[in-house]
């Protein structure tokens, strides 16, 4: 392995060695430039670079991304260690703390660096057991018998700023974490169960920044149908979709596009998943009081033009968001719904009225994502004629050209194993016409609102088959993320 100082060595006295670079930032050191000269040797020249302190983070970050920490089978426990002490420090400057420490660490520095979205710790009848979810899957990575199930739980909830003491109740926090000069944040979520607590964190990387709009999976038509929506004076418009399909990321790209010099724009967030320049973010805090209907009251006095509501989840907050569009505001929020249309019957579900709902709602975004498939090894699916009928039916029932070869996963270095990476979002589209408005003022039918809101290719199996089609992700993974719904 390359030659590389500790990183809160490096950190601290401004120094990072890259090869045979010696980088330095404004505050370098002569103990750091003497360390890194000897730990290359004197036969080595190394070349001297001075950065601005901006750049010099990047790079510290860069070098340090992918640091490895002592695998997790090689600690053994000293079941009569203390107690530990809650600290906020990077995860790479503890590799010689108590084997507890050490273990939370690794496995925290394991999800962020594999890209996981959430890290379950579920303790068990014979011990505990880890598993991380990237690109939407439950991975295994840890079942050991021998571990202090107990003192892991409680090193969380301590780092967690929750109550160790309490074991039967649920509990959440968060923790601001750093894994080589990137930001992390992670929500905390304690659950009572038979053999212990089962945690699990969601993680948010703050450095990954904001994707671009054309990076989303957007067609060029959905893209200028997302122009439209941000560009209405009044409204709702919804993103919905299960936890973690990218509402939020969709809803963001949403306020971007949105003319921020002109528009006062407020959002009422949990938590504050990124800055956005220009734009008044507030997070709510339901043990106070400050819950989503309450933020979204008070931000109506802040003379707002747009206003994001992280999530419409009861009726108190649907009312107070319709009678906000209803006195010429733009409200951008998320629903739990299954699809665009499946919308309009959650909020009548919610307790919203028709008129009010077809009054206020101007578009409703329905996404998922789907795993793509790894370039490097995807190879054409075998299929047998009992099968190949079916798959044309599906393809027909749907109005998507059969391709002449289904892509399937192999699996290869590149991607891991897994014949997946990364992932690519599908989107239902429906803007609110005044043919669906009548409709939704009459009280029609899920199924007759969808007959008039989209074509079959525009529904979210429709937009699957279509990646199918191209060769993007395979058809298993398409019926298992959206299903053949019509």
């Amino acid at each position: 392995m390359a030659t590389r100082l500790p990183f809160a060595f490096a950190r601290d006295q401004q120094v990072v060695l890259d090869g045979t670079t010696l980088l330095a930032g404004p505050g370098g050191t002569q103990l750091g430039l003497r360390e890194a000269q000897r730990r290359v040797g004197l036969a080595l020249d190394l070349r001297f670079q001075l950065l601005e302190q901006a750049d010099f983070d990047a790079a510290l970050a860069r070098v340090y991304r992918e640091a490895s920490l002592p695998a997790e089978t090689a600690l053994s426990f000293d079941l009569e260690e203390q107690a530990f002490a809650r600290r906020q420090r990077d995860l790479l400057d503890e590799p010689g703390d108590a084997p507890v420490i050490t273990l939370v660490n690794q496995l925290l520095a394991r999800a962020v660096q594999s890209g996981a979205s959430d890290l379950h710790i579920e303790p068990h009848e014979a011990g505990l057991r880890v598993r991380m979810r990237i690109d939407g899957v439950l991975q295994e990575v840890m079942d050991r018998a021998d571990v202090p199930v107990r003192r892991i739980v409680s090193r969380l909830k301590v780092m967690a700023g929750l109550d160790i003491a309490e074991t039967r109740l649920p509990q959440d926090g968060r923790i601001p974490l750093a894994l080589a000069g990137r930001q992390i944040d992670t929500r905390v979520s304690a659950l009572p169960g038979h053999y212990g607590e089962r945690i699990v964190l969601r993680i948010l990387d703050r450095s990954t920044g904001l994707r671009p709009l054309q990076d989303l999976g957007l067609s060029d038509q959905q893209q200028a149908l997302l122009q439209r929506l941000s560009g209405f004076p009044n409204g709702i418009i919804l993103a919905t979709g299960p936890t973690g399909a990218g509402k939020t990321t969709t809803l963001y790209s949403l306020l971007q596009l949105a003319d921020r010099a002109e528009r006062n724009i407020v959002t009422v967030e949990d938590p504050i998943e990124y800055d956005l320049p220009g734009i008044s973010q507030s997070q709510i805090n339901a043990e106070i009081g400050m819950s989503f209907a309450a933020g979204l009251r008070a931000t109506l006095r802040q003379d707002p033009d747009v206003i994001l509501v992280g999530e419409i989840r009861d009726q108190e907050t649907a009312q107070t968001a319709a009678q906000a569009a209803l006195t010429g505001h733009l409200v951008f929020s998320s629903l739990h719904a299954n699809s665009s249309i499946g919308a309009i019957v959650r909020l009548r579900d919610l307790g919203l009225d028709n008129f009010l709902i077809a009054a206020s709602l101007r578009g409703v975004i329905a996404q998922r994502l789907l795993r793509r498939l790894c370039r490097q090894c995807r190879a054409p699916q075998r299929i047998d004629d009992a099968e190949q009928a079916r798959i044309a039916a599906l393809f027909q029932r749907h109005a998507v050209a059969l391709p002449g070869q289904i892509q399937a996963p192999v699996g290869c270095a590149a991607c891991g194993g897994s014949g997946h990476a990364g992932r690519i979002g599908i989107f239902e589209m429906a803007e609110i016409t005044a043919e669906i408005t009548a409709a939704i003022d009459r009280g029609a039918p899920e199924s007759e609102l969808k007959a008039l809101a989209l074509e079959v290719t525009e529904t979210l199996t429709g937009q699957a088959l279509q990646a199918v089609a191209l060769g993007e992700v395979s058809l298993q993974e398409a019926l298992r993320v959206v299903g053949d719904v019509m």
